[in-house]
């Protein structure tokens, strides 16, 4: 669950496309047609097209990754529920640079019923699509 990110703090903007701090793992690389959205901040509200995006997409429902769960995945998770998003953290497919961060993350987003979403994990997640699409196949 350890992100390895020692950018610091107070330096300002990070990730942003053509920084040296931006990246694009090569096998999750977007494909021809698929759209790729710049977010400057760590949430996505007031530094991005993301969430107008995905409503003018009609999705209501977002599966949440990545790194790091304690800043930029908890921000825009929290951000994403204000605005009515249903969403679904998979834990082991975030990180964290501390361990009490990370639990913490886990453990509100689950408070009170799942005030901020639902937590799972990559496997389960993985089951129940293939569970729906051999379903849609019938």
């Amino acid at each position: 669950m350890k992100a390895d990110l020692q950018a610091g703090g107070g330096i300002g903007r990070l990730l942003v496309r053509g920084s040296k701090s931006w990246a694009i793992v090569k096998e999750v690389e977007p494909i021809e047609g698929e759209i790729l959205i710049d977010k400057a901040g760590k949430g996505a509200t007031g530094v991005s097209t993301l969430f107008m995006t995905l409503q003018n997409l009609g999705i209501t429902h977002l599966v949440i990754v990545g790194i790091t769960a304690d800043v930029c995945v908890n921000t825009i998770m929290t951000e994403a529920n204000d605005l009515g998003f249903w969403c679904l953290l998979l834990k082991d497919c975030t990180g964290a640079t501390d361990e009490g961060n990370y639990a913490a993350v886990v453990k509100s987003t689950k408070m009170q019923g799942g005030v901020f979403g639902w937590v799972s994990d990559s496997e389960k997640f993985i089951k129940s699509v293939k569970g729906i699409q051999s379903k849609v196949r019938e």
